[in-house]
């Protein structure tokens, strides 16, 4: 049965968008906010009918707020606004992306505090129904005054102008259209502004990084739980009497975690068995991996939030004692700092798992492993490389790590003197991301061969289904042979949540 989504501006999820971005659910507006829709729209004509002055409706745009507009040129304003801010540079954003900023600008206009008119909103919904896909280049935001520039390159296609992508094909905006059955718009008085004045583009990478990066956090447990054991690693520290002394609630969680998924495994040692300690990539995890779980909280509390907000400007509240206020919603930096921390967190996570790959693969300390993992080294390279790989992904988002959010260039004449640089920050969050999953599979990838050189049997419950999920894909390595097309399988396990899936139906939902 083909999924809907239905949005009011109110209850929209993470999973909702994901569902409509990525897995293709079509989108319909609750019928009860389609009178929210019209009371601010009848303001907004009212409000133009009395001569009134209101900012971007009938007057220009930043610096240009002082340059009343006529009457007659209301219309050309809007499609000039458009045609203006879309100027994006670079790639444009995956399709997942666009769908995303489509469903989350149509959620935020259906609050009713945008004036725009039903059939705008309605042209919006049916291009995502219809798969009409406009090409967004991802660069040329500031992320304040909203993602003006992609958002106009989103709209574009609604006008029948730009670039859109149609069943596989990039087409004119005005052909894809047609092909699909759907007729082009003329914004009308404050549309334009009301379209592109948000924070779409920002959250249409910050929700799929969120999304990803939350069962990232899951995985790296089940994938490190897995190494521990292959390696034959203490399982005291994991025990609930440390974390319950330190009582961080992330700690406590992958300490749990690790418990549930090493249960029952006959690899593990105890403190004193065979040596004292382990190294901090395995005895740390639950401090480690803990600490980027309470800051993701923080992150999926923002984004939450921000889904269902309204971020355009100015702002229209129709009623008894109606007004139109300019004020600042449109400004991205409670999702700049969140991005900014969410790419600091998984970087964390990628980190201490290229650790655990280097472990595994240096005979110095893999504790009687064969060198990188093969048994014929030299003839062989055996995940030498791979672990090259990880390095490099890792510190690559050393890099992208550093905060977009606290650097600020002043646009339109200075009119807007602080913007937050929140768009990049996503984009960066939504790479760190993709590069964790990609280190984490290598990660997968060792620890499945490190069992195979042990007792891979006598591996815990959790531990245990993970290396079969592995294996079900890619087979032992024997002798050297093209990696590539085996790191791709361990991605896809990763990037599917597979793994995760898999895992807990053996263990139960895992914290």
């Amino acid at each position: 049965m083909e999924k809907i989504i239905k949005i009011n501006g109110n209850d929209l999820t993470i999973e909702d968008v994901v569902q409509v971005a990525r897995f293709g659910a079509k989108v319909e507006i609750d019928e009860k906010q389609k009178t929210e829709i019209l009371k601010s729209r009848t303001y907004v004509e009212n409000a133009l009918a009395s001569g009134q002055a209101i900012y971007g409706i009938n007057t220009g745009f930043g610096k240009f707020s002082t340059v009343s507009i006529s009457e007659e040129e209301l219309d050309l304003l809007q499609k000039n606004l458009i045609y203006s801010d879309a100027c994006g540079v670079g790639d444009p954003f995956d399709t997942e992306i666009v769908r995303a900023m489509m469903v989350l600008r149509a959620n935020s206009i259906c609050k009713g505090f945008s004036g725009v008119l039903m059939r705008t909103v309605e042209c919006l919904i049916n291009m995502l129904n219809k798969g009409v896909h406009p090409i967004v280049r991802a660069k040329g935001s500031v992320g304040s005054s909203g993602d003006l520039c992609p958002l106009a390159h989103m709209v574009l296609p609604m006008i029948g102008e730009g670039e859109a992508e149609y069943k596989g094909e990039v087409l004119s905006g005005a052909e894809a259209m047609k092909r699909a059955g759907l007729k082009p718009i003329t914004l009308k008085a404050k549309e334009g502004l009301a379209l592109i004045n948000g924070t779409q583009a920002i959250m249409g990478n910050a929700v799929m990084a969120t999304y990803d990066a939350e069962k990232l956090l899951k995985q790296a447990d089940i994938v490190s739980a897995l190494t521990v054991d292959a390696l034959g690693g203490i399982i005291d520290a994991f025990d609930e009497r440390i974390n319950l002394i330190r009582p961080h609630q992330g700690q406590i969680d992958t300490a749990e975690n690790m418990r549930r998924l090493l249960s029952e495994s006959k690899n593990v040692t105890k403190q004193g068995e065979v040596r004292m300690q382990d190294s901090y990539s395995l005895r740390c995890i639950p401090q480690i991996h803990g600490a980027s779980r309470i800051a993701f909280e923080y992150v999926k509390k923002a984004v939450e939030v921000e889904i269902n907000s309204v971020t355009d400007n100015p702002l229209i509240f129709p009623g008894e004692d109606g007004a139109c206020i300019s004020g600042g919603n449109f400004h991205g930096q409670p999702i700049a700092i969140a991005m900014d921390t969410l790419g600091i967190l998984v970087s964390e996570i990628a980190n201490v798992s290229e650790r655990r790959i280097e472990k595994t693969v240096n005979p110095a300390l893999s504790h009687g492993l064969p060198a990188f993992l093969v048994k014929h080294g030299g003839i062989n390279d055996g995940f030498m490389i791979p672990q090259y790989v990880a390095a490099a992904l890792v510190s690559e988002n050393k890099v992208l790590a550093h905060p977009a959010s606290v650097d600020s260039i002043p646009t339109s004449a200075n009119q807007e003197d602080h913007v937050s640089m929140g768009t990049i920050g996503a984009r960066k969050a939504r790479q760190i991301v993709d590069h964790a999953q990609h280190v984490i599979s290598i990660e997968l990838m060792c620890a499945a061969q490190a069992a195979d050189f042990g007792e891979a049997d006598k591996l815990g419950i959790g531990s245990k289904e993970a290396y079969k999920v592995l294996r079900e894909n890619v087979t032992f390595m024997e002798n050297d042979r093209i990696f590539y097309p085996d790191m791709d399988k361990s991605f896809e396990v990763i990037k599917s949540g597979e793994l995760l899936d898999r895992v807990e139906s053996v263990v139960g939902e895992l914290k």
